[in-house]
């Protein structure tokens, strides 16, 4: 009989996993996600503009996998039972659980994000603020991570006619090396983006924002760019997690406190030897997903999986259309001096983008360095992003609540 495999959650980590372990033999592998389209939240900063960015069906980029899809929204999962639970009732049984359901957009408790802030952490709020953003006025991005800098960027080359402010708790691009940051201000520069570091924010109100010390920073539009959080369900389900309802996983990937359930992308806690997070982001989610596939197949092979392994290589950040950043990063995610800038690192981002979404029709352009089929013990990562790393690592860096 085979092997009925469950995995929640199409995103990038989701949809590679399924493909990829739907050609195990032995495997059944039923697919769940609450929209029939898949996202590329890489490009939502783009579609917030309002630039046209194509959506496609998600049994399409399946192409022809013999997987079962589902569109339904989980709202519970039975670990007793092995059940997945929709919210039209349905319930989904399983033998081994692909846990993939993402990240979201988090306010962090400050007063007023949820009401006045819009975030551009899923493709309906994206689309939320670019029906905002149809009205004139200011706006002020908050978060001075990747996702806001891309944010701004995008939002004061589209409109130059904005006043558009970022503000960030943290040094502008914190994350990046000094030659990183000079390149960013000098884009913001010449885009006319006010920067506002080392400021924090107390409260979001209808006209702005309130900042700790009581100075008022006017704002027709807030945009929400930093915090993020993962769905309760693996926390109700009796799942080990973290304080943020990350699942804790070992060094497969697997569940701690439940071996048949494995956790990729944004929703686990992947781990170095060092206790050092693996961060939030495509990076990260597609070799995970491709190292998950390899572990059921040993699995069913009767074979104990291997660990994940894995090594960033750079971070690759749009400044607009027409600029770009590329941080070159050492193994574990800290920032050498080395940057691309420009249109040819903008050539190079959208390369890098295209490139993770060609990855969900055809899985094994994942790894691209050699190391064999899903069946390998060694776990290849994208190039351009991670690659496999000599270190096992214990399990998947970014902060729930931080700046992405």
């Amino acid at each position: 009989m085979a092997v009925r495999i469950l995995v929640l959650g199409a995103g990038y980590a989701g949809l590679v996993a399924a493909g990829l372990t739907a050609r195990h033999r032995d495997a059944r592998v039923t697919l769940v996600n609450a929209s029939d389209r898949f996202v590329e939240r890489v490009r939502l900063h783009q579609v917030a503009t309002g630039q046209r960015v194509r959506t496609r069906p998600i049994a399409e980029l399946l192409g022809g996998a013999p997987v079962d899809f589902v569109v339904g929204r989980v709202t519970a999962i039975d670990a007793a039972r092995r059940e997945a639970e929709l919210a039209d009732g349905r319930r989904l049984g399983y033998d081994i659980l692909i846990y993939a359901l993402g990240s979201m957009s988090d306010g962090g408790g400050v007063p007023g994000a949820a009401e006045h802030a819009y975030p551009v952490a899923v493709a309906d709020d994206a689309a939320r603020l670019w029906e905002r953003l149809t009205a004139d006025g200011t706006v002020a991005v908050v978060g001075g991570g990747l996702t806001g800098i891309e944010a701004a960027a995008e939002l004061a080359e589209t409109h130059p006619e904005r006043t558009v402010r970022l503000l960030t708790a943290d040094q502008l691009g914190a994350a990046l090396s000094e030659r990183g940051r000079r390149h960013v201000r000098r884009v913001f520069t010449r885009l006319g983006v006010e920067i506002r570091d080392g400021v924090r924010v107390a409260e979001v109100r209808a006209d702005g924002l309130l900042l700790d010390g009581g100075e008022h920073v006017p704002a027709d539009t807030v945009v929400w760019a930093t915090g993020f959080r993962v769905p309760d369900l693996a926390r109700d389900a009796g799942f080990a997690v973290d304080g943020h309802g990350r699942m804790l996983v070992d060094p497969a990937l697997r569940s701690v406190s439940n071996p048949e359930v494995y956790a990729i992308g944004d929703a686990a806690v992947m781990q170095r030897p060092d206790e050092q997070e693996l961060r939030m982001a495509c990076a990260t989610a597609l070799p995970s997903a491709r190292h998950v596939a390899r572990a059921v197949g040993d699995e069913l092979a009767g074979r104990e999986p291997g660990p994940f392994r894995f090594r960033y290589v750079n971070q690759c950040i749009s400044l607009g259309r027409r600029d770009a950043l590329v941080q070159y990063v050492r193994a574990d995610d800290s920032p050498v001096e080395f940057v691309l800038t420009g249109r040819i690192a903008a050539l190079y981002k959208e390369v890098i983008v295209r490139g993770a979404l060609a990855a969900q029709r055809h899985p094994t352009l994942v790894a691209l360095t050699p190391g064999g089929g899903p069946s390998s013990r060694r776990t290849g990562g994208t190039r351009t992003y991670g690659a496999a790393d000599p270190a096992p690592l214990t399990s998947g860096r970014s902060r729930p609540g931080a700046d992405r």
